[in-house]
């Protein structure tokens, strides 16, 4: 039995000096423009679906989220600070999100097509929309927007949206954005120069 514990204990150490000697080595390879192996692309995949599917799990979506008056508040929103990444209505991609990795998800078409797999079940996915929205996600370029003053009222007001994004043409598009409030955030201030055509943002 103390032969077999030692072993054990021996093969754990053994184990975690490789993975510390290959993590100080500098031999792995962290650029955004070389995917992960397979195997480990889809190991972070469940590993952080699972994790979104568990920490929303409790959390209740508003009876009120279809309201027009929420979509429409939310695409302002959108347009700031999400488009550049999840794209717009007739965009097949981005500058920004050709250089992210994992690449974000496509928020104009479908769920499933989007995220290119069933969400995780037993939650609601606009409840883990709003999960995601306001903590983020860890080594994704998904930033944490309750963190930068978004309400959780803001933010429900973009799952609102992000909601009705599939059914839209990009004229519809346009249209919800001008007739909204533009960027704005909990505290009720409005940022009307953040308003604008992020195709826009930036030329070479």
């Amino acid at each position: 039995m103390k032969h077999f514990i030692l072993g054990v204990v021996t093969t754990v150490i053994v184990t975690l000096a490789a993975v510390a000697g290959i993590a100080y080595s500098g031999t792995v390879d962290v650029a955004a423009d070389v995917p992960h192996h397979p195997w480990l692309f889809r190991m972070l995949t469940t590993t952080r679906e699972r994790a979104i599917e568990k920490s929303a799990r409790d959390i209740l979506v508003p009876a009120d989220l279809s309201d027009q008056e929420r979509v429409r508040r939310g695409a302002g929103n959108y347009e700031a600070m999400c488009a550049s990444c999840h794209l717009t209505p007739g965009e097949a991609d981005s500058e920004i999100r050709k250089g992210l990795y994992p690449v974000p998800p496509n928020l104009t078409k479908a769920m499933t097509e989007a995220h290119e797999e069933e969400d995780a079940p037993g939650t609601p996915h606009e409840a883990q929309h709003f999960w995601v929205i306001k903590h983020g996600i860890k080594a994704t370029g998904m930033a944490a927007w309750g963190k930068g003053g978004m309400s959780d009222d803001n933010i429900w007001d973009l799952v609102a949206f992000i909601q009705t994004l599939p059914q839209m043409g990009p004229a519809e598009y346009r249209a919800w954005v001008m007739a909204s409030d533009g960027h704005q955030h909990g505290d009720g201030a409005m940022h009307g120069d953040d308003e604008h055509d992020h195709s826009d943002d930036h030329h070479h």
